[in-house]
């Protein structure tokens, strides 16, 4: 289903149930919240929507402490669709929509654009001016209309809440595997490939140089990781970070598909990465880098086979 940008056409949601939130990075709790939601709008024949707001609310609010996405829109709208949402509505945040109370908000939105059946959130869900509203103010609200809510558990992953904070602690400090747990599925890049120094042509593998990317970067190092281009999925290998063997400095992301032949330029890729190979290091020549590298793509090989 094609993502909407605010209410375009009532027949593909009005009616179903709904979960309202950010969802950035859709983990694990996100998916067990989308369980629930397409469990119930199934049960009921209606569709299953998730409503969100583009850009978080915070970065009209106070920019500054707007913490890095894991996900961009489409990104985010792509993996809410695999989990089985039918829709997803990215709203505009205006100062309009900030100014609503949580009453304004739920009959302008849920009563009069969704004509909701029921509604999915989770503990800490907020909503209208100041985030004035909580769950509670949600269950008031929804029982004059005969409205169901379900309020899911805060979801726990090997006794840790599980939370899109939490995963952006964990890959900015380089824990990347648990935060890939955690996700319950691959962390995505997605840039431009633009004009790089050539480097890695001339050590037998051509690297496309990955521009643009607006998501979180993981620490520096290289990563195994895979790119489907044109129906085919070609395993990767992903360095992050400066190449302190030419010694240059330039924060760069540098991608090698496996057994792919061709131009990138120009082209938008998304690399999914999977797993952790090595920090980044010197090395006394080309030589020893070169030897580094088909190590690196066995390694790259091994992860993209088994996805861990």
């Amino acid at each position: 289903m094609a993502l909407l940008f605010g209410f375009e056409d009532p027949a593909l949601y009005r009616g179903g149930y709904v979960a309202i939130g950010n969802f950035d990075g859709v983990h694990r709790g996100h998916q067990s919240m989308i369980a629930r939601l397409t469990e119930r709008a199934r049960a009921a024949g209606v569709p299953a929507i998730v409503l969100t707001f583009d850009p978080h609310p915070i970065m009209r609010l106070k920019p500054d402490l707007a913490p890095p996405r894991l996900t961009t829109l489409q990104t985010k709208s792509d993996l809410l669709h695999y989990y089985g949402v039918n829709q997803v509505i990215a709203y505009p945040t205006d100062q309009e929509l900030l100014n609503l109370t949580p009453e304004e908000f739920f009959q302008k939105f849920l009563l009069g654009e969704l004509q909701v059946r029921g509604l999915v959130e989770g503990p800490n869900f907020f909503f209208g001016r100041n985030r004035s509203g909580n769950v509670e103010t949600l269950r008031e609200l929804c029982e004059p209309h005969q409205l169901s809510l379900d309020v899911i558990s805060a979801y726990q992953w090997n006794g840790v809440h599980v939370s899109s904070s939490t995963i952006r602690k964990l890959i900015s400090s380089g824990d990347f595997q648990t935060a890939v747990e955690m996700l319950g599925h691959s962390y995505s890049l997605v840039g431009e490939v633009t004009q790089g120094a050539g480097r890695g042509r001339q050590l037998g593998f051509p690297t496309a140089n990955l521009t643009g990317v607006s998501t979180l970067l993981p620490v520096d190092g290289v990563y195994a990781g895979c790119c489907t281009w044109e129906g085919t999925r070609y395993p990767a290998a992903v360095n992050i970070g400066a190449n302190p063997t030419f010694q240059t400095d330039e924060h760069k992301i540098e991608v090698h598909l496996l057994g792919y032949q061709g131009d990138l330029y120009g082209e938008s890729l998304m690399i999914e990465l999977l797993g952790w190979v090595r920090e980044t290091r010197t090395f006394e020549s080309a030589e020893e880098l070169q030897r580094q590298v088909r190590n690196d793509l066995e390694a790259v090989q091994r992860i993209s086979a088994t996805g861990s």
